[in-house]
């Protein structure tokens, strides 16, 4: 038995986009144990995938964890995180690693001088180069989403307000600079043919309401803050298409093949995190050309140049006319993709 362990602490995207390391390892691999480790408040994204083993949650008590791990006698780290906790934790347990290559030498020469020495690859082909010296290889598959059980069952109240057909809008992000601010999400809504559900997690009940205010649409249902993730999820798998922001649920929307139309303020999607192996109908949009773009590989809590131009330059006229051009019923080609 060849026991690995797979590191990745965090957050919502960035797990879900481990998920092809984990199909692989445990697919291609005969005899192997997969145990994942991740931070406490994130376990609910992967205690429903059948090819992990064992999950492991880390919440206060680091040493505690270790010496429970190091009893299960790992082989292999495979570091999908690889920051100064997870140093800490290869130092601490002594066993052979392999870590993804961050890239953030290539990342800091665009973030300062605008200098483009990334790769053209994907964060999860990165990902997947960890385990080459396993003769590991991507099958194609793409990424996998395991929801939990209850995933469909809405709260009455949601329940009586969803349309047969619509647009979910993904409101959320980790940074401010990553999202579009209200009045630009508001005009969006007011020129899409279908009806709209705001999804985003607690911290965007406040931005939620200013859309809905700001909005001329009577159709729309606010969800954000009052659904869980897994309803969330339930929604954008059952949507025509998504809107969204550089955010998990565009990671999730992916794994479900959907049509994905992400708005990129920020952040460029040159840093391999844009949707994997998405929907052929699919677009990117974003402000090109702005010589303050990339600010910054995560974010920011305000424009560092107090204009927002890489947000508030974007065109809600023209994404809404390419979202109702791909959503038109019967609709069969992909054209503009």
């Amino acid at each position: 038995m060849t026991r690995f362990l797979i590191i990745r602490f965090s957050s919502i995207g960035d797990i879900v986009l481990t998920t092809p390391v984990i199909r692989c390892l445990k697919q291609q691999i005969e005899d192997v144990e997969i145990h994942y480790l991740t931070k406490k408040q994130f376990g609910g994204l992967l205690e429903n995938n059948p090819y992990i083993d064992k999950l492991w949650l880390l919440d206060k008590n680091f040493d505690e964890l270790l010496s429970q791990i190091r009893k299960t006698h790992i082989d292999y780290i495979i570091d999908l995180h690889h920051n100064l906790r997870t140093q800490r934790l290869k130092n601490k347990l002594s066993i052979l690693s392999f870590s993804f290559n961050k890239l953030n030498y290539a990342k800091w020469m665009m973030v300062n001088f605008k200098k483009n020495r990334l790769p053209d690859v994907h964060i999860v082909d990165r990902y997947l180069d960890t385990l080459s010296s396993f003769d590991v290889e991507n099958d194609g598959k793409g990424l996998d989403f395991f929801p939990g059980n209850t995933w469909s069952d809405l709260p009455k109240e949601a329940q009586k307000q969803l349309p047969d057909r619509y647009i979910a809008l993904a409101i959320g992000a980790q940074h401010f600079t990553k999202k579009a601010p209200p009045e630009k999400l508001a005009m969006l809504i007011d020129n899409l043919s279908l009806p709209v559900i705001i999804l985003g997690g607690p911290a965007d009940t406040g931005a939620a309401e200013s859309i809905i205010s700001r909005s001329l649409k009577k159709d729309t249902v606010n969800l954000a803050g009052k659904i869980s993730l897994d309803n969330s999820a339930f929604l954008v798998s059952k949507a025509e298409a998504i809107v969204t922001h550089d955010t998990g649920l565009m990671h999730i929307a992916a794994a479900f093949g959907k049509k994905i139309m992400s708005i990129w303020g920020n952040t460029i999607p040159e840093f391999g995190m844009y949707p994997y192996q998405a929907h052929p109908a699919s677009r990117i949009f974003e402000v090109k050309d702005l010589p303050c773009r990339p600010c910054s590989k995560i974010g920011f809590q305000q424009c560092p140049k107090k204009h927002f131009r890489c947000m508030m330059d974007q065109d809600m006229m023209g994404i809404a006319q390419y979202v109702n051009r791909e959503t038109e019923t019967g609709r069969t080609d992909t054209a503009g993709a």
